[in-house]
């Protein structure tokens, strides 16, 4: 079954990257609209939130040091330590997008209080930036892994754009992973926070 997804992931990379995309857009697009049974998450406390709200910025912190690794051992003709940097760190995403949406679904959202109003917009310009980037790297985050996946390392030098396309997806990936870390502190540590409960907590 896996040579066989792989053989056809190779043979059409885009519609594969399409595939993923639309999968990804709707789990979260649908958590965050209520259309995701409530059911599907477990209730979470305060706390609980609390707790996943930490673990999810060490992922994103881990998942930004990997990514950094990838890049300069790849400038440097490391390969294979580039590919497991980079697979590694995708993992990693996946694992904090299930810890994600069963945050937002069984538990609840955070807001900043009390932060003097040029540090609350500075954060909501952050975040913001942080929020887009997730949203429109996900294609090209997926196009890179699938090329990477799929092909020999002469074949991404020689036959695909994996090299320039990886530039971009590196870039925008380090950046927003980056900016929802500094987002994570201030909220977490900074400054007051209020508490609003998801869709999951009814």
């Amino acid at each position: 079954m896996l040579p066989r997804l792989r053989s056809r992931a190779r043979s059409y990379p885009r519609a594969t990257v399409v595939l993923l995309s639309v999968v990804g857009y709707a789990l979260v697009l649908g958590t965050f609209a209520g259309v995701v049974p409530a059911a599907a998450f477990p209730t979470l406390s305060q706390a609980q939130v609390e707790l996943f709200s930490h673990a999810i910025a060490a992922i994103n912190t881990t998942a930004t040091v990997l990514l950094v690794l990838g890049w300069k051992w790849i400038r440097e003709g490391e390969v294979q330590r580039h590919r497991k940097a980079m697979t590694s760190a995708f993992g990693l995403i996946l694992v904090f997008l299930v810890l994600y949406l069963m945050k937002i679904g069984g538990g609840g959202t955070k807001e900043m209080v009390g932060a003097p109003e040029l540090v609350y917009y500075a954060y909501l310009a952050m975040l913001a930036i942080h929020i887009l980037l997730s949203v429109v790297s996900v294609p090209v985050v997926l196009y890179a892994l699938t090329l990477g996946l799929t092909h020999t390392p002469r074949e991404l030098r020689e036959e695909t754009p994996h090299r320039t396309v990886g530039r971009v997806a590196a870039g925008a990936w380090i950046l927003s992973l980056s900016l929802g870390v500094v987002t994570y502190l201030m909220l977490n540590w900074v400054y007051a926070y209020e508490f609003s409960r998801g869709t999951g907590m009814g």
